[in-house]
């Protein structure tokens, strides 16, 4: 097992490490995108209530792809990005739509992140959230009652950021450190 935990150990900080170099810029190279998001939870964000003897679990990314930085906006390297994105996401797991808050009045490149942002979102796929009934029998012993998948929401923030022509699309998990494509 320890043998085990240093080859999976050593995989990881190697792959840790290739994500944190950035290779240096020449004539020959194409300046490439990348992204990043983190989850976050607006105020007034509703929430399911569980009754005495409930519990919930899932309602997490099982699948997750970058957006891809528009290829449109690399050579002017505009200012860095934000789109705040909230996914629908359906009961058995599946991202239903893509809701943006400034969608409707944004301008035309906006619209190329946001468009950026629901290509990838599509492409996402969560674990159901699943809301459990557990009782306690005349023994005291717990069994499950019952078992039910829901439709959730959740919102992201996803960052755009072009440096000297490269373009970077950074996203960060409030659980975990930012990753680059699908998870």
């Amino acid at each position: 097992m320890a043998k085990r935990f240093r080859i999976v150990s050593s995989g990881l900080a190697a792959c840790l490490a290739a994500c944190g170099q950035v290779p240096p810029q020449t004539s020959a190279t194409r300046p490439q995108g990348d992204a990043t998001w983190h989850a976050v939870v607006p105020a007034g964000t509703a929430r399911y209530e569980l009754a005495l003897g409930e519990v919930s679990s899932g309602a997490a990314p099982e699948h997750r792809v970058t957006p891809v930085y528009p290829a449109s906006l690399l050579a002017s390297c505009p200012p860095p990005e934000e789109v705040r994105a909230l996914f629908i996401v359906s009961a058995t797991g599946k991202v239903d739509d893509v809701r943006i808050d400034d969608e409707a009045s944004a301008g035309a490149d906006r619209r190329l992140y946001i468009a950026a942002v629901k290509a990838a979102a599509s492409q996402w796929f969560f674990l159901p959230l699943k809301v459990e009934r557990w009782a306690a029998d005349a023994n005291g012993e717990s069994h499950l009652v019952d078992s039910q998948a829901r439709p959730f929401s959740l919102a992201y923030d996803f960052h755009f950021e072009c440096h000297g022509g490269a373009a970077r699309v950074t996203a960060g998990d409030a659980a975990s450190a930012p990753g680059h494509g699908a998870k």
